[in-house]
């Protein structure tokens, strides 16, 4: 029973942190003051990439690579479409160096459209698009760069 007195007083002091306001975060009530004063309130700076509005609009192309369990280097290239930060339209190429992964990459390309077109460009990044993770991996790497060099 004395192995769980420790564990409950720290709980109980990380609750007592948090009702205690020791945040940075403003009230509800300075949102409000803020909103009914006409002045916006300050925006948190949480560390996310860039917003879609920073995007050029146009045609891009990159590669990602990714090694499979053959140990044969496989690609993948992106070539997307963006218009005011939006993916409108995605093409997929994939080298198919091994047999295994040709299948894999197969089944990425056909159920990526779905992931991608139509969202935003920075709330796109594909995990796991019909049991292929690694493909996804490739997939990534080339969307950073398409992220990077369509940045403003």
């Amino acid at each position: 029973m004395n192995s769980k007195k420790p564990l409950l007083t720290a709980a109980a002091g990380l609750a007592l942190l948090g009702t205690a306001g020791c945040g940075s975060a403003g009230s509800a009530q300075d949102a409000a003051t803020d909103e009914a004063s006409g002045t916006p309130a300050p925006a948190a700076s949480s560390g996310a990439p860039a917003t879609s509005g920073e995007y050029q609009d146009g045609e891009y192309t990159a590669t990602g690579s990714y090694i499979p369990p053959s140990n044969t280097k496989e690609e993948v290239t992106v070539s997307l479409t963006l218009a005011d930060g939006v993916v409108t339209d995605l093409q997929v190429s994939t080298s198919g160096n091994h047999p295994t992964s040709k299948r894999y990459q197969a089944e990425f390309t056909n159920g990526v459209q779905q992931e991608v077109v139509g969202k935003p460009l920075d709330e796109v990044k594909v995990d796991k698009v019909a049991s292929s993770s690694l493909t996804s991996s490739g997939f990534n790497k080339a969307l950073d760069e398409i992220k990077s060099e369509a940045s403003r």
